[in-house]
């Protein structure tokens, strides 16, 4: 890590981070400029702003941004466990559903509560040498329009394999 970002908030750094990655590894997370509002060892939140380049025609947050937003939030969450581990172990969704409920027509905050499920697979990947794969959810959320009410839930397969 930078040394500097160590007098910011680990919410700011977490951003940094996750903007520094998307502009190095995944280009459109830095389009889309995901924010860290929480971060913990077992919940993350990440905020995606509701603006022109994440619209669709409707006015609400585009379908792939929803589902770029979700994949943030579970990844992110993950690496961090995996960082934390201290060992050498590859993720990747391997499955992806979403159930969209209603239109995101704000900020929308994605939520993921899975970090036990997900450090006691980070834990198995790093025993063994096998693949080990468990479900991570999210939801997604917009505060200023509908509350606690979600708008989308999202189910991804995390596979993790030790390096």
């Amino acid at each position: 890590m930078i040394p500097f970002l160590k007098m910011f908030p680990e919410t700011f750094r977490a951003t940094v981070q996750l903007r520094l990655f998307g502009l190095t590894k995944i280009p459109l997370l830095f389009f889309i400029r995901p924010s860290v509002v929480e971060i913990g060892e077992r919940r993350i939140v990440v905020r995606v702003r509701l603006r022109r380049r994440t619209k669709n025609h409707l006015g609400a947050m585009y379908f792939g941004v929803l589902a770029a937003g979700a994949e943030c939030a579970g990844g992110l969450l993950a690496m961090r466990l995996i960082l934390n581990s201290g060992g050498k172990v590859s993720l990747v969704f391997r499955s992806f559903s979403a159930e969209f409920l209603k239109r995101a027509e704000g900020d929308a905050l994605f939520t993921c509560e899975d970090g036990e499920a997900i450090s006691r697979l980070v834990r198995q990947a790093m025993d063994g040498g096998e693949r080990v794969e468990t479900p991570v959810r999210v939801t997604a959320t917009v505060p200023g329009i509908s509350g606690e009410e979600p708008v989308a839930r999202f189910v991804m397969t995390l596979s993790l394999k030790r390096r």
